[in-house]
């Protein structure tokens, strides 16, 4: 066993293989001061509370338990039906040294298996019995893969659940529903169930219908105009990730926390998480108020006047009044909380909306209605609290801790890392950013990493060199190796971050 740090509140634990892995995920479940686990496919990533253990206590803990003797293996088979039509078809089989009709056949002919969850909520790590299927991953992922799409990387087989970023050769695509609530389990694919794919033409193949807009009642706000992403958000699922679900909900829990203070909710009420400028009209009368992201703010009532509103302060709602929020000037996140909270229907425990997964109300967009609750008993709290976020062209100092694959870097590398300013890309969205630096990150170490868990906050290195930022909605389990994540006082801040600010690491 090598255990490994991967934040402030994580370690990772190193396995002789997929198996011993497996087992030892068991064997650590319940133990004090564990949150939550994400087995690999020869690791288990441990999430931890520091305010009821610490990184070395858990380790010798860790350490001195007994790995389980077998784990449970579902029996079963599922059968895939698949269009082998994907983009990377013809490059894949050039780097397997076959072709593509040899790799259709033998990926046909082997006898697959779900090894482990993870990525996303019913995304699984199918292995097979044939040695051919050893794929590098992309360079650098795509931004987008879509819904259904049939990938291989290293010695697996995947199927993206949904539309999501990833860097995994596509070589097909399959209209199977891989993740439904309503089914029990939801996953069609859980480990240890027998995979057999099935050939099929192009005309068997269907996207899945998109889903329904978000219906309310009673007291409620309409959003008349959206932004580049209007949200619900609230603290997230935390606990879930053996379902491949993400913990995160709101990207600034900061923000989210003042705005429920100011107007009276629970710390956890749904709040609004918007991008850019937005209209919204609210329906009764109410309590509101914009945090996170600062910039021009104000109130239209139904006969046309129009007053300023303070960020950070609660104001009044009447019916009909209409809030217009500018485009951010500060910071990058409005968070809009309404008394009462934000109600919507809620999966898996949470109202938040997770962008990676699809769980959750979709993105909301103009004439969409959300509800709202019944006034809290606590009263609104006036008190504006400021904190200064960056503006494009700033630059900011994130502390990071290293690991667990900084040894995957040469020592320049990690001098790099520390010292070089990184440009925050357009390419961003809550699943992470793109970073851009004048030196890449060089390899140390070079080759596939098996997939293993991944933190928020997690600093991921494609093969180009160019960093990626984990952000809420991130993938569970990923291949690229990660240089260092950021610690936990960061991440707020790193929600923030407007495309054009600049961003130094320092370890500590």
């Amino acid at each position: 066993m090598r255990i490994l740090t991967a934040s402030d509140r994580a370690l990772l634990v190193e396995a002789a293989d997929l198996d011993e892995a497996m087992r030892w995920n068991l064997a650590w479940r319940g133990l004090p001061g564990i949150i939550e686990q994400i087995p690999g496919a020869r690791t288990v990533l441990v999430h931890f509370d520091p305010a009821r253990t610490s990184a070395a206590a858990l380790a010798e803990l860790l350490e001195a338990t007994e790995p389980q003797d077998e784990h449970a293996r579902p029996t079963g088979e599922v059968t895939i039906p698949v269009q082998y039509d994907g983009d990377d078809l013809a490059e894949t089989a050039s780097l397997l040294g076959v072709s593509t009709d040899a790799l259709v056949s033998r990926h046909l002919a082997a006898h697959w298996r779900v090894a482990f969850s993870g990525f996303a909520p019913g995304f699984g790590y199918i292995i097979g019995s044939d040695p051919l299927f050893d794929v590098p991953r992309r360079l650098s992922p795509r931004t987008r893969v879509p819904a259904g799409a049939v990938a291989l990387a290293g010695p697996f087989t995947g199927v993206y659940p949904r539309e999501s970023p990833g860097g995994w050769q596509l070589i097909g695509r399959t209209d199977a529903v891989m993740w439904d609530l309503d089914r029990e389990p939801p996953a069609l694919l859980v480990p240890g169930i027998a995979v057999r794919f099935q050939r099929l033409s192009a005309d068997h193949v269907q996207l899945s219908p998109a889903a329904e807009p978000v219906e309310a009642s009673g007291n409620r706000v309409e959003v008349i105009r959206t932004s580049l992403q209007l949200l619900v958000q609230d603290a997230g699922r935390p606990g879930r990730a053996s379902l491949g679900v993400s913990a995160f909900g709101v990207a600034d829990r900061t923000a989210m926390r003042d705005a429920n203070r100011a107007v009276g909710n629970d710390r956890g009420a749904a709040v609004l998480e918007s991008v850019g400028g937005a209209v919204l009209r609210f329906h009764g009368e109410g309590v509101a108020v914009v945090t996170g992201a600062v910039g021009e703010l104000a109130v239209t009532n139904r006969v046309g006047e129009v007053r300023d509103i303070v960020h950070g302060s609660p104001f009044a709602t009447a019916d009909g009044d209409e809030l217009e929020l500018g485009y951010p000037t500060r910071g990058l996140r409005c968070v809009i909380g309404i008394r009462g909270g934000v109600r919507v229907a809620s999966a898996l425990g949470s109202r938040s909306s997770d962008t990676l997964s699809g769980l959750g109300p979709p993105p909301l967009a103009a004439g969409d209605v959300v509800g709202v609750g019944a006034p809290p008993r606590r009263a609104v709290d006036p008190t504006v609290v400021t904190r200064e976020l960056p503006a494009p062209g700033d630059l900011v100092e994130l502390s990071i801790t290293l690991g667990p694959r900084d040894d995957w870097f040469t020592a320049s590398a990690l001098h790099t890392l520390t010292t070089q300013e990184w440009l925050v890309t357009p390419r961003a969205d809550r699943v992470g950013i793109r970073l851009q630096g004048e030196v890449p990150l060089e390899r140390a170490v070079a080759g596939e990493l098996p997939s293993e868990g991944a933190v928020t906050g997690a600093i991921q290195v494609p093969g180009d060199g160019q960093p990626v930022l984990f952000l809420p909605d991130h993938p569970l389990t990923g291949g690229y190796p990660i240089i260092g994540a950021l610690t936990d006082s960061c991440l707020d801040l790193a929600g923030q971050l407007p495309p054009g600010a600049r961003v130094r690491f320092r370890v500590g």
